[in-house]
């Protein structure tokens, strides 16, 4: 690889914080994603943070947190990332993660054409990236209960998210959703629907991104009972009634 940029430089350094180590390779991988999103970001709305290090520290070191605020193990695992976006958290996470299988689902058509091309160019291996409604996808068995984790970022309230994400995470699985600072009041809202759904007590870590003064929220919660099978109810409820 070529002589890093500062911003790569910082970047590293960001993460070691963390303890967690990045690869000459995806160093690379990361500096494809960017220039991937960037490019097509000027065709179609991916993301509104077009700064070169607001991308990475907003996207990918945010993305990256849970392998250094959860410290989940990750060889062997299946992980979902749910309304994945433009990638985050998934695509970051299985950069630094290739042992952990990691399936990116988007509901919209233009998102998934520029992941399945982002993939890629990454050259990656651990990725799949499915077009699909949650409500629609979790009714599937070969994806119900079937991911040891499941994550999410910048979807949707407590309550809606629990029913697009639950039904996908296997019996002692679990959800984690990526949330701002202030989440208390949200959670409470939602302590009904994570019951209803088969989730147990949620656990909020608060942390700072490192080196910067970002305030985020990682809120666990386990899978402790299967989800009934009427949910998730039918595309578009779970946003318009949510559970709580």
């Amino acid at each position: 690889m070529s002589e890093y940029t500062n911003l790569e430089i910082r970047f590293r350094e960001q993460l070691s914080h963390w303890d967690l180590e990045v690869s000459d390779r995806q160093m690379q991988q990361f500096r494809t994603y960017l220039d991937n999103l960037l490019t097509w970001n000027q065709v179609m709305n991916l993301t509104t943070i077009t700064e070169e290090q607001d991308v990475y520290e907003k996207h990918f070191l945010d993305s990256l947190a849970a392998l250094a605020v959860e410290k989940l193990p990750t060889a062997g695992m299946r992980m979902a990332d749910i309304g994945t976006g433009a990638g985050f958290p998934g695509l970051p996470l299985a950069i630094l993660s290739p042992e952990t299988e990691v399936v990116l689902v988007d509901s919209l058509n233009k998102r998934v054409r520029f992941l399945e091309d982002t993939v890629a160019k990454l050259e990656i291996r651990n990725v799949r990236v499915i077009h699909a409604r949650a409500e629609n996808l979790a009714r599937q068995k070969d994806f119900r209960e079937q991911f040891n984790i499941v994550c999410s970022r910048a979807v949707a309230n407590m309550s809606t998210l629990c029913e697009y994400t639950l039904p996908f995470v296997r019996q002692g699985g679990c959800l984690l959703a990526y949330k701002t600072a202030q989440i208390r009041e949200e959670l409470q809202a939602a302590s009904r629907a994570v019951r209803i759904l088969g989730g147990g007590d949620p656990a909020v870590t608060e942390y700072c991104l490192p080196l910067t003064e970002y305030g985020r929220s990682m809120v666990r919660i386990r899978k402790t009972a299967p989800t009934p099978k009427k949910y998730p109810r039918k595309a578009g409820t779970p946003a318009r009634e949510p559970l709580g």
